[in-house]
């Protein structure tokens, strides 16, 4: 499981930004944990990351049509080690904050970037937040992938009864 999540950030993080500095690959792996973190998206990782919705998916590489295999080995490598290290249990690198939920390239204008406030441009991209929304909390230690004997509910990560 701990594989899967780690597959998942990396994945985001070099489809969305590998050709980005590594502050503007950070942000993205940070803006995909605040919304772990938060209530209004799914709980893990890989859910965040392959969440769809009525305009089509979160982030585009998922449905774009192209093939998500990487192809550029160092520039993966690169995005796995991040990810690691985003997802290390303790404290991450911020580069964006516990508020930014959002982020696009500067070459587009989405639907709903009226609805946020600007935070700051990395790179080419452009990372928003709500500004009425309290800071979430840092998600390193509620990601259930991360925690042994733990698991998901409706009540959120509680530690599983199962014996395995």
């Amino acid at each position: 499981m701990i594989e899967t999540t780690l597959l998942c950030l990396a994945l985001n993080m070099y489809f969305e930004a590998r050709s980005e500095p590594i502050a503007g690959q950070i942000a993205v792996a940070e803006v995909t944990l605040n919304r772990v973190a938060s209530p209004h998206y799914p709980n893990t990782v890989c859910e965040v990351v392959l969440q769809d919705n009525n305009r089509g998916c979160q982030f585009s590489w998922w449905c774009d049509g192209r093939s998500d295999v990487p192809t550029e080995h160092h520039a993966f490598q690169k995005s796995k080690a991040l990810a690691k290290l985003m997802l290390n249990d303790g404290e991450y690198i911020s580069v964006v904050g516990d508020t930014v939920t959002h982020y696009h390239s500067q070459s587009v204008s989405p639907y709903w970037v009226s609805d946020f406030t600007h935070s700051k441009q990395i790179g080419k991209h452009i990372f928003y937040e709500k500004e009425e929304m309290a800071p979430l909390p840092r998600p390193t230690k509620g990601i259930c992938e991360l925690r042994p004997k733990y698991t998901y509910t409706a009540n959120g990560c509680v530690e599983s009864k199962e014996v395995i």
